[in-house]
């Protein structure tokens, strides 16, 4: 068995540093610590560190006691699940704990039974058996956390659960009778369509259902209500407030919007509440549409294979091994938790989880080397966000985007691949600037070498990779990942501590479930936006008012496209604030996707263009999950945190505009041919790597940069973009300008003996 990765993390002379005192507070420095800044107010809600609340991360994981270990990663995980776009749900034990894992088994039985001898009766008949087998569970895992009077004088996390161990929590009591007669309610809306028994009109069975399409008749009117509430509330209660109030809205649009103004351009002839409903409950773009289409059909299995992963210790081996392949380097902390980030993402798929699981174990490392916590906490969050983004499992959004265009989910992580790489590539950067500009100091971290830890737990990459080569064969995406979840449960027993055995298998079974409950509510809920918007007609009335308000300041067909894109990329961030990540995705596809589509945009790009600006959400501030995240995590202040991350995301915010507004950076979808996907690749790298100069003002190998490089590396980072040959040979010149710059500044200080602005000395008294 390998220890984890903060194991020994000595100083260059080979001695360990003074180890913290449990209840120091971390990020305070300690004797010898190389007066490492003191942590900073945390955010409200976040007060205490990850290394607090385990009582010492780093020195917990520096035992063999296992206990010890188990208690530090539960405390992570609760911490993660403070941020992620779903609230905590509850801890269930005796009979209610027992039900859910029952009920779990079932799902995932009946998933993986949908994959080898799908339903005779068809999908939808499949979607209305899995919604009612998700649908209660969100009433038992999920408490109500409705107070009518304020708790005296508690602290409250993001999910609204008390901080104070004195005061009630919500998470750690048990279902009431309210949630009971939930579940009930849940169960009956859920199974009326395929009742077999006639009640009244109502009811007699799927096909008698389905017949009454276009004709609801008053039982069906009220439990398709029903449904439709029980819905908003499951979301209210894993989303929060802000995603059942967007629905309501567009609900309030079906049905008013008939009175609004006819020469407005939103304007339609009004629907009544039963063809809403009917819309909803009875139709193929209502609450059994695509996006519980893909929840049902792929993320619940994605889910359970990362929790199989998981718990057969592939996460600590990815941060072990990442550890390992920089341990001598002078920027080893950073590449870390870079590489950490990348590796947990290909099985995580949640950018704050990813960002609280390698901030728990690197920011010891990072607080030695000597960042500061507001920059160590950019540096994790822009890491831990580029789980959604990476191969080989991105996030919800993306099965969305193979299912709304008609692709395999292969073709999707080809799109996905080279963007991918370029944001890597911007963050790596970034931490080699820091580095240098920061005056960073190395730690040796006492680790295996990174080809004793491949030769012994390196088979935890072999399901990766199975996935990938199954696609590639033309096996289809949810029999690659079953197979895949199978090979990791073989591959588990090679290591006596976590092989799955029955009963992991079962915690690994009712875990991946329970990771589906949130995005099941979320997705059926979506239903009724996609609903509204294909009765009303929305789509192409917004697309057009968009297209409108471009065409209002240049009558440019390029120009237009590009005011178009940037118009298009500030709505999906704003809305991204609003809601999680797959209804964003899904509200700017059905908003913002005709607009591009209308100007000649190709479809793949169109789809990436709005799930990544929809992923963004999660970095951007006033809300920027993945950063207070990693404030949490760090202690450093929030919003000085937020800039830094946006600092490190910055490929990820340009990258899209890139393949939209010309036809050459398609190549960066991996559209176009070897020319095209090469000439894209390496002219958007060189973007990036000036915009990672001009952002972090040092240009490695050289020195500094002043004020008037970094505008010129601006200049020529986003001149870059236009992968057109006059806009590229302009951006390169200005590029070159930039460097020539940078190496007359040192040559100038080397002859004056003076330091140089931006130097390390004067980088620890920048403000952020």
């Amino acid at each position: 068995m390998y220890r984890p990765l903060v194991s020994p993390i000595r100083s260059p002379d080979g001695s360990l540093p003074p180890a913290r005192p449990a209840n120091s507070p971390a990020g305070e420095p300690t004797a010898g610590s190389g007066g490492t800044p003191p942590r900073q107010v945390a955010p409200s809600g976040a007060e205490d560190t990850v290394a607090e609340r385990t009582g010492g991360a780093d020195q917990a994981a520096r035992t063999d006691d296992g206990d010890t270990r188990t208690a530090a990663e539960r405390a992570t995980r609760d911490l993660a699940a403070q941020f992620e776009d779903e609230k905590p749900g509850r801890v269930l034990s005796g009979p209610a704990g027992l039900l859910l894992t029952a009920a779990a088994l079932a799902v995932s039985a009946l998933a993986l039974w949908q994959v080898f001898r799908p339903l005779a009766q068809g999908s939808k008949y499949y979607l209305i058996i899995f919604l009612a087998g998700v649908l209660p569970l969100v009433f038992l895992a999920y408490p109500a956390d409705l107070r009518l009077r304020a708790w005296p004088r508690g602290r409250r996390g993001r999910a609204g659960q008390s901080l104070d161990p004195s005061l009630p929590d919500p998470v750690r009591t048990g279902p009431t009778i309210v949630d009971w007669a939930l579940v009930a309610l849940a169960v009956v809306g859920c199974l009326y369509p395929v009742l077999p028994v006639a009640i009244g009109t109502g009811g007699g069975g799927y096909n008698a259902f389905l017949d009454r399409q276009g004709l609801l008749v008053p039982l069906d009117l009220v439990m398709g209500t029903l449904l439709l509430l029980l819905l908003l509330e499951a979301c209210r209660r894993t989303t929060g407030w802000i995603l059942p109030t967007v629905c309501l809205l567009f609900l309030g649009y079906g049905y008013y919007g008939g009175l609004l103004p006819q020469s407005w351009p939103v304007a339609h002839s009004g629907l009544d509440f039963g063809q809403l409903v009917d819309a909803f409950y009875n139709s193929d773009s209502g609450f059994y549409g695509t996006p519980l289409d893909v929840a049902a059909s792929y993320i619940v299995l994605f889910t359970i294979y990362g929790a199989a992963l998981e718990l057969s210790g592939a996460g600590r081996f990815f941060v072990d091994l990442s550890a390992a392949a920089f341990r001598r380097s002078r920027t080893a902390a950073g590449r870390t938790a870079v590489a950490s980030g990348f590796l947990l993402g290909t099985v995580s798929g949640s950018g704050a989880a990813t960002t609280v699981s390698i901030g728990a174990v690197t920011w010891p490392l990072l607080r030695r080397a000597g960042y500061p916590p507001e920059r160590a906490g950019g540096m994790l969050a822009a890491a831990g966000v580029g789980a959604i983004l990476s191969p080989p499992t991105l996030g919800a959004a993306a099965f969305i985007i193979a299912e709304y265009l008609g692709v395999s989910y292969l073709q999707v992580l080809g799109w996905a691949t080279v963007p991918t790489v370029l944001y890597y590539l911007g963050i790596l950067l970034a931490v080699e600037i820091d580095a240098r500009r920061s005056g960073v100091r190395p730690v040796v971290i006492d680790v295996a070498s990174p080809w004793r830890l491949l030769g012994r737990f390196g088979y935890h990459f072999a399901s990766l990779i199975a996935i990938i080569a199954l696609l590639a064969v033309g096996v289809s995406a949810t029999r690659a990942v079953v197979f895949a979840t199978i090979l990791a449960v073989a591959l588990s027993f090679l290591d006596r501590t976590h092989r799955l055995t029955p009963a992991r298998l079962v915690a690994a079974l009712v875990t991946g479930v329970r990771g589906v409950l949130a995005v099941t509510a979320v997705c059926a809920a979506a239903g009724i936006i996609t609903a509204t918007t294909t009765k009303t007609g929305l789509g192409p009335q917004a697309a057009a008012l968009l297209v409108g308000g471009a065409k209002a300041a240049t009558s440019d067909p390029t120009l237009v496209l590009v005011l178009t894109a940037l118009l298009a990329a500030v709505a999906l961030t704003l809305l991204g604030l609003a809601v999680p990540v797959t209804a964003s995705f899904v509200i700017g596809w059905v908003i913002v996707g005709p607009a591009l589509l209308d100007l000649g945009v190709t479809q793949p790009a169109a789809a990436m263009f709005v799930f990544y600006f929809a992923v963004l959400s999660e970095v951007s501030p006033p809300t920027a999950l993945a950063a207070v995240a990693a404030a949490a995590v760090t202690g450093g202040r929030l919003v000085p945190t937020m800039w830094q991350t946006l600092r490190y995301a910055l490929p990820a915010y340009l990258t899209p505009i890139a393949f939209v507004i010309t036809p050459a950076g398609l190549g960066l979808l991996g559209i176009g041919g070897p020319g095209r996907i090469v000439f894209a690749g390496l002219v958007t790298a060189l973007s990036v790597a000036v915009l990672a100069v001009a952002a972090g003002g040092w240009l490695p190998g050289v020195g500094p940069a002043g004020a008037p490089e970094r505008v010129l590396g601006a200049l020529a980072g986003v001149t870059l973009l236009w992968l057109e040959p006059v806009p590229v040979t302009i951006g390169a010149a200005l590029a070159v300008l930039a460097v020539a710059g940078v190496l007359v500044r040192r040559g100038s200080a080397g002859r004056t003996g003076g330091r140089s602005a931006g130097s390390p000395a004067n980088l620890r008294e920048e403000t952020l």
